[in-house]
């Protein structure tokens, strides 16, 4: 995973730049979590959620570090699929498409992608999610009604990590925050969830010709 171009691409939807904090304070996190069995029976419950969740939509919310606030619309197709639409006057679009995330900037008209698989949310469409392939679990969090996990790649740990906030009953998404290699956090919150229904495919395809929004029926 990528979390330094993450970083660079959450700066870049904020419009604003991210203070950074000491990056003793991201080193420390990747420590491999000591887990006990009722902390593994609850992350293979989030696993199988996860596993389970066939689409979403969302309003989501989201703040960077510098305070700085911006909205949109969250679509989720598992697996492999995201679209994130920001409100104005934030003129991105966000679509993962199953291979590629692509970033379009219809004020510059300007389109730029990654690999989906490099940029730490990928782990959300996986087609099979193992929070342990691939990756290491440096945290988890149970709180009343809440669970909160923290994942990092293990090859790179020093990249930064990803925590995954659930609600706990019923079992639901419900944030996640990137930390970046510096500290860094950014944290996007979902609003107005909703499950289960039909997508269409337009949403997960990107017309980089005219950067038109596709207006779902």
């Amino acid at each position: 995973m990528t979390f330094h171009w993450w970083r660079k691409f959450l700066c870049g939807v904020a419009a604003a730049v991210l203070i950074a904090a000491s990056v003793p304070a991201a080193a420390q996190q990747a420590k491999p979590a000591v887990l006990s069995p009722d902390d593994r029976a609850d992350i293979a419950r989030i696993e199988q959620y996860l596993n389970e969740l066939t689409t979403l939509t969302a309003h989501f919310t989201q703040v960077a570090s510098t305070g700085e606030v911006s909205h949109g619309r969250f679509y989720l197709s598992r697996p492999g699929k995201m679209r994130f639409e920001y409100d104005p006057p934030v003129p991105v679009l966000l679509v993962a498409t199953g291979t590629l995330l692509i970033y379009v900037d219809k004020e510059l008209q300007q389109v730029s992608q990654v690999l989906q698989s490099s940029t730490p949310i990928s782990v959300l469409v996986r087609k099979n999610v193992n929070l342990e392939d691939g990756l290491t679990i440096i945290g988890f969090e149970r709180r009343p009604g809440v669970l909160r996990v923290s994942v990092t790649e293990t090859k790179n740990p020093q990249e930064g990590f990803i925590t995954l906030v659930f609600a706990e009953n019923p079992m639901a998404l419900r944030q996640w925050q990137v930390t970046d290699a510096q500290g860094v956090v950014t944290t996007v919150t979902l609003s107005n969830v909703r499950r289960g229904m039909a997508l269409a495919d337009a949403l997960f395809h990107v017309d980089t010709d005219s950067f038109n929004r596709y207006e779902p029926k």
